[in-house]
């Protein structure tokens, strides 16, 4: 007997299942968002979801709040492995280079270059949390102390 390999669900048919209800899925006020994986905006639309497009980005803090992890989901992984379908790059040069490094690698790859704006916007925020406070040294002066007679 031979064995029958099948093939992965396409993306339209997997988006119809989990549309209207999954884990991930927050509705409120009129609203829904994503909490998935690989899901850049956290908007719950077929363009942004980690579940039902084969090809994915995702970006999260890196740990010691150090850079950011990019995560790919790769494409020519069997189904049926799909630990071994994720490519996990970290970038910790900062901001400017770490944008620089993501556009090259992969959205001039050809690799969404639908999603660069809503990526390096993710970059720049998780960035700007990673950066020490300022600590502003107190106002002093006749114009911020109360004055004593």
């Amino acid at each position: 007997m031979a064995s029958v390999v099948c093939d992965p669900a396409p993306d339209d048919l997997l988006w119809l299942l989990v549309r209207k209800n999954h884990s991930f899925l927050t509705k409120r006020n009129g609203a829904q968002f994503s909490s998935e994986p690989n899901n850049l905006t956290n908007l719950h639309s077929y363009k942004y979801s980690g579940l039902a497009c084969k090809k994915t980005i995702g970006i999260t803090p890196a740990p010691n709040n150090r850079g950011v992890i990019v995560s790919s989901r790769k494409s020519k992984v069997e189904s049926h492995k799909p630990a071994k379908s994720i490519h996990k790059v970290t970038l910790s040069k900062g901001i400017r280079r770490s944008a620089k490094s993501f556009c090259n690698s992969f959205t001039r790859a050809g690799y969404r270059p639908d999603l660069r704006k809503e990526a390096l916007a993710r970059i720049s925020a998780i960035y700007q949390t990673q950066r020490p406070v300022k600590v502003h040294a107190r106002k002093t002066g006749r114009r911020h102390t109360q004055k004593q007679k």
